[in-house]
């Protein structure tokens, strides 16, 4: 049975575990995530996050007229550079209206990772409330949600979470 993204983002909120300047990177009680659904992405092709079972994976909800937006992606696509080897991605969730403003920017900024197509913020702020652009889950390999960040974080939170959690096999 497919999960709609408004259910799966329920499931995802309720599970996600702030983390904030914490060393731990994923609690004990963090409970796995509901990874089957889809998206779509910017060429309307569907988009399982269940594929990447396995992976650890930074899902990063934003937009392209977001300042804090534009200024974390060249630190994702660093990182993405850096970790995908070891079994990491990233996964854009885009909230634009306007795939084709998705598709420009992204090859603006050279994003080389993921770049899907969200629902709108109205159909995800029922999931997760208000939802600040940009908000970013770091998802273990095993599927639990060890952190959320909302708001503007810095690579170097990111890139600690995510070594800690590539170490964990």
């Amino acid at each position: 049975m497919r999960q709609t993204p408004v259910a799966v983002a329920c499931m995802m909120a309720s599970m996600a575990v702030s983390l904030g300047a914490s060393e731990q990177v994923c609690s004990a009680d963090a409970k796995p995530a509901n990874l089957n659904f889809t998206f779509k992405d910017v060429h309307g092709k569907p988009f399982a996050l269940s594929d990447y079972k396995g992976r650890v994976v930074l899902l990063d909800f934003w937009a392209t007229w977001c300042p804090p937006c534009r200024k974390e992606i060249p630190g994702f696509i660093e990182l993405y550079n850096s970790y995908r080897s070891r079994g990491f991605a990233v996964i854009g969730v885009s909230m634009d209206e306007s795939t084709s403003d998705v598709k420009r920017f992204a090859r603006k900024y050279q994003m080389n990772y993921p770049i899907l197509i969200g629902t709108g913020r109205t159909d995800l702020e029922p999931a997760f409330g208000e939802l600040p652009l940009p908000t970013a889950f770091v998802i273990a390999r095993d599927g639990r949600i060890c952190a959320k960040h909302d708001g503007l974080t810095p690579k170097e939170q990111f890139e600690k979470e995510i070594v800690s959690l590539l170490e964990v096999q």
